[in-house]
């Protein structure tokens, strides 16, 4: 079954898509990736989507807007797909849709809420498409999140030691997979998010994100700050955990600013940098991780990943591209996995990474131009997954 993947995190700069053949052979799924591609938002989309996320509040126009405007988007970017990377032949579009709101409140997620209508990507691409995929997750008592954690489990299952898989976008989380024990996946809290928010601040909006890390290279990590940044009750809760741009924003840089006045702004991310990989690698040393599959955005970010293996001394660090997994297509190659098991009638979370009461059968489905025809649902789960070339 050929898939479309498309997915847009909390950094919210663009559309990731990717395409790949799936496969269930026996309790292995097979996936063959056929590439990926990056569309940014248009100017005016960014700028809108940027002006309603938390703590802003909106109207009910803006909300249609934004996922009229995001349905258009993801529509454009699933054609580009459906041309450049399938050859105009493929079965199924998933598409995560853009995050506007995680509800959190007192450690349990009561809502949530991905923008980016799917109709306007079945007219566009006359295929069906998979969409909201953590609600139902959400519904049985889940967190929502991470939902890349099947994935991330699947992939690591037969590695040695104790892996872990991270993924470092606007938010880090983490995918923890110890031998003989239920799986472990939480946020461990921000990456990219009050990085990306801070270099806005500080250039007016000139730029949108440090490239290379450069400038949290030129500065020195600030004690003060981090260790301000660090009291926050949300790295002591226990996992499963969810966190987000709710939580994470520039207001919140800002008080924590002001409560450690005169930093330059090469030092304020440069301590940003140091917090996600302090956060990181004290999740890691908590389960003991012995190995660390790294993918996301944040791996463009040098500076980040040295710091983490300072911070991880004896943990091998690698990239999801070492098991055949390309980093910058991770998450949209994760979802169209959800897709794809929605598709055969088999749940897409792992009730211990969620925190849910059980595993949950993810999404909703839209019908394409054809008639829509299920195929019989897969006798039970995979417990592998193959990257195949």
């Amino acid at each position: 079954m050929r898939v479309i993947g498309l997915m847009s995190g909390t950094s919210y700069d663009a559309i990731d898509a990717a395409a790949a053949d799936l496969v269930l052979d026996g309790d292995t799924l097979c996936l063959r990736p056929l590439g990926h591609l990056s569309v940014p938002y248009p100017d005016e989309l960014r700028d809108l989507l940027a002006a309603a996320l938390p703590p802003a509040t909106l109207t009910a126009q803006t909300v249609c807007a934004l996922d009229t405007g995001i349905g258009h988007a993801f529509a454009g970017a699933a054609a580009r797909a459906l041309h450049e990377l399938c050859a105009d032949a493929a079965d199924l579009v998933v598409s995560h849709g853009q995050t506007l709101y995680h509800w959190v409140g007192g450690g349990t997620v009561h809502g949530t809420l991905q923008l980016g209508q799917p109709a306007w990507i079945a007219q566009r691409t006359g295929l069906p498409v998979v969409s909201d995929l953590r609600s139902k997750d959400v519904a049985a008592g889940g967190q929502g999140a991470p939902l890349v954690s099947m994935t991330d489990t699947l992939l690591l299952r037969a590695r040695p030691g104790i892996p872990a898989a991270l993924n470092l976008g606007g938010i880090a989380n983490l995918t923890v997979v110890a031998p003989d024990a239920a799986p472990s996946a939480f946020d461990t809290g921000p990456a990219n998010a009050l990085l990306d928010a801070a270099v806005r601040h500080f250039t007016g909006g000139a730029a949108h994100y440090d490239e290379d890390g450069r400038r949290a290279a030129a500065g020195r990590s600030d004690p003060g700050l981090l260790r301000f940044l660090l009291a926050d009750p949300y790295y002591r809760r226990p996992a499963p955990k969810t966190t987000g741009k709710e939580h994470f924003h520039l207001p919140y840089l800002q008080q924590a600013l002001q409560a450690t006045p005169g930093l330059d702004a090469d030092d304020v991310l440069a301590t940003l940098t140091r917090l996600t990989a302090v956060t990181v690698a004290d999740a890691c040393r908590a389960h003991p991780v012995t190995e660390l599959v790294v993918s996301g955005g944040g791996t463009r970010n040098p500076t980040l990943l040295r710091m983490l293996a300072e911070e991880l001394p004896g943990v091998s660090l690698r990239l999801s591209d070492d098991l055949g997994l390309p980093s910058a297509a991770k998450e949209a190659l994760a979802f169209a996995i959800l897709g794809f098991l929605t598709f055969h009638g088999l749940p897409g979370t792992i009730a211990a990474t969620t925190g849910a009461r059980q595993a949950a059968l993810l999404g909703s489905i839209t019908p394409g131009r054809s008639p829509l025809r299920l195929p019989e649902p897969a006798p039970s789960p995979p417990g592998m997954l193959r990257i195949t070339r």
